[in-house]
């Protein structure tokens, strides 16, 4: 069992929460819910050491093993893929490298009476009980299986981590977690670089083989489908649910009816002492009456309605210039890398006003035929941007691009020009950003931070064509459908790449389909789609696509 235990955490005297306590049990499988800002990841920093409280402490038995996963990571690059996942492994494989050295090491000494022999006989007897109680693994087996999970090929194994994105290094990452079978894993944001299919893969896992789970994160489907408990941050405090998150938010709406109506009775109890007071505290006959009165109002404990999360995203995409009737036209697109043909002969045509959906597994080719589309890399085939076809850009790690260096203000401050730059400060309000707080870092913003200021790039030239590659990521439940919102009311083009069915649905209007080195074209949208291939959810695809 893990326990924290008066655990409080303060940033210039004011506290970002007080008091917090609570255990962590085998079989625990956490959601930690709270609204942006409310220290989430910070608590998740603090149990997993990286952090220390203000006051408090985090207990856990001498040999537990607590492996963390941050939202934004930063890995070597000095071997392959298998050889940095095997390093789930090290702490085993340096113990049985420590037995053997010390096991020679008593073979070749003669002091056989001596303290330091003896010491090294307990050393050794120490290790071993150690190393022989782990469960004997094939450790090159358990780290194909884990890689291959998470998307990995086989061909992968001898890359280079330098030749992956982000994304993909984040799973190599997530990979030497699981392969370490940790007594307590924390997750920030596991599924922001995860086709659907790995996060099927990681949901299955979690339930049938991790020990115990504490995650956070803005994907609904994949909280409910794997947690069992919810604690949520606010106001300083936390409240702790022994339920799922969609049984967490009823129950939560209910506290907050009786908070307030607990609140109500109290208010209207003040007002009558309050009244009484004014009334009577001259006359004499009612002096202890109204002194009582003076007494209980000053010991009664104010009752306190926990916050409505009420900040908004005030997103409104500029008018579109108008462009010409087919802003892209592919014509027998090929792209290989090596011997590896992403696709071929791809051929679609892109309508003035259309929204459309790229689904399907990762590595078919979505995000690659956004950066030919972009114009950043080489291919075979033709494509033609339309006559005034003006792209706004948010590429999969657009919030990893920024620089970390700059204030929220001088990041857009340094890019904006003209009679913008005087509404600098209106933009960053709209965006939640407001007072002190665009004097912040970059560094210091969370994922969802980063994401909403990357996307202020996208209002200050107007566009035509959006072409979002998972603009979702880090994106919480409420500022999702804000985005949904904008993008339904935006009179250009959209082009989404996008593995979230309840962000698509009622968006896309049309469907691209990538699988198999093609990409087919459905005319509908996306439930639709999944109507017509007999499928409940964007995972069958990736099922079907695999196959």
């Amino acid at each position: 069992m893990i326990s924290v235990d008066a655990v409080a955490v303060e940033f210039n005297g004011a506290a970002l929460f007080s008091n917090v306590t609570f255990n962590i049990n085998e079989n625990d499988r956490i959601a930690l819910m709270g609204k942006n800002g409310a220290g989430k990841s910070t608590l998740l920093k603090i149990i997993a050491g990286v952090n220390k409280p203000t006051r408090g402490k985090v207990s856990a038995p001498k040999d537990a093993v607590i492996a963390y996963l941050p939202q934004h990571l930063l890995t070597d690059d000095d071997c392959t893929v298998f050889e940095e996942a095997s390093k789930a492994f090290a702490r085993i494989l340096e113990m049985k490298k420590q037995m053997e050295f010390l096991n020679k090491e008593l073979e070749t000494r003669t002091d056989y009476e001596s303290d330091e022999y003896y010491a090294i006989i307990e050393q050794v007897s120490e290790l071993s009980e150690k190393y022989y109680s782990v469960e004997e693994i094939n450790y090159d087996a358990e780290v194909e299986k884990t890689l291959k999970g998470l998307g990995f090929t086989r061909e992968d194994f001898t890359r280079p981590t330098n030749e992956f994105s982000g994304g993909w290094r984040m799973r190599i990452e997530l990979a030497k977690i699981l392969l370490q079978q940790p007594d307590l894993i924390l997750l920030d944001e596991p599924t922001n670089h995860l086709d659907i299919e790995s996060i099927q893969w990681l949901e299955e896992f979690l339930v049938n083989n991790a020990k115990a789970v504490m995650v956070i994160s803005h994907d609904k489907a994949f909280v409910d489908n794997i947690t069992n408990r919810t604690i949520e941050v606010t106001m300083g405090r936390i409240y702790d649910y022994k339920v799922n998150y969609s049984q967490y938010l009823q129950l939560r709406q209910e506290r907050r009816e009786q908070q307030q109506k607990q609140y109500d009775d109290q208010q209207k109890e003040i007002a009558e002492i309050t009244a009484f007071i004014e009334r009577f505290k001259g006359t004499y006959s009612k002096t202890l009456q109204v002194q009582s009165r003076v007494k209980m109002l000053e010991k009664m404990e104010i009752i306190e309605v926990d916050e409505v999360d009420t900040s908004a995203l005030n997103l409104k995409f500029p008018p579109a210039p108008r462009s010409g009737n087919y802003p892209v036209i592919v014509e027998g697109l090929t792209k290989k890398y090596g011997d590896h043909t992403v696709f071929q002969d791809v051929s679609l045509t892109i309508n003035r006003g259309e929204k459309i959906a790229f689904v399907g597994k990762n590595g078919e080719g979505k995000s690659t035929l956004v950066k030919a589309i972009m114009g950043e890399i080489d291919f075979d085939g033709k494509l033609q941007l339309g006559h005034n076809s003006m792209i706004g850009y948010f590429a999969q790690n657009q919030a990893s691009l920024l620089d970390e260096s700059l204030t929220i203000f001088q990041t857009i401050d340094e890019i904006a020009v003209g009679d913008v730059r005087t509404k600098v400060k209106d933009l960053l309000g709209a965006f939640m950003f407001s007072g002190d707080t665009i004097e912040k870092k970059v560094k210091v913003l969370s994922g969802g931070e980063k994401t909403r200021l990357a996307m202020i790039k996208l209002l200050l030239q107007p566009v035509n064509l959006l072409i979002l590659d998972e603009p979702t990521n880090h994106l919480d439940l409420k500022t999702k459908g804000i985005l949904k919102d904008a993008l339904k009311a935006f009179d250009g083009t959209i082009i989404l790449v996008s593995h979230d069915r309840d962000f698509l649905d009622g968006l896309a209007t049309k469907v691209f389909e990538f699988g198999n080195k093609r990409v087919r074209e459905h005319f509908e949208d996306i439930n639709g789609f999944l109507r017509n291939k007999k499928m409940e959810n964007l995972r069958e695809i990736e099922r079907s696509t695999t196959k």
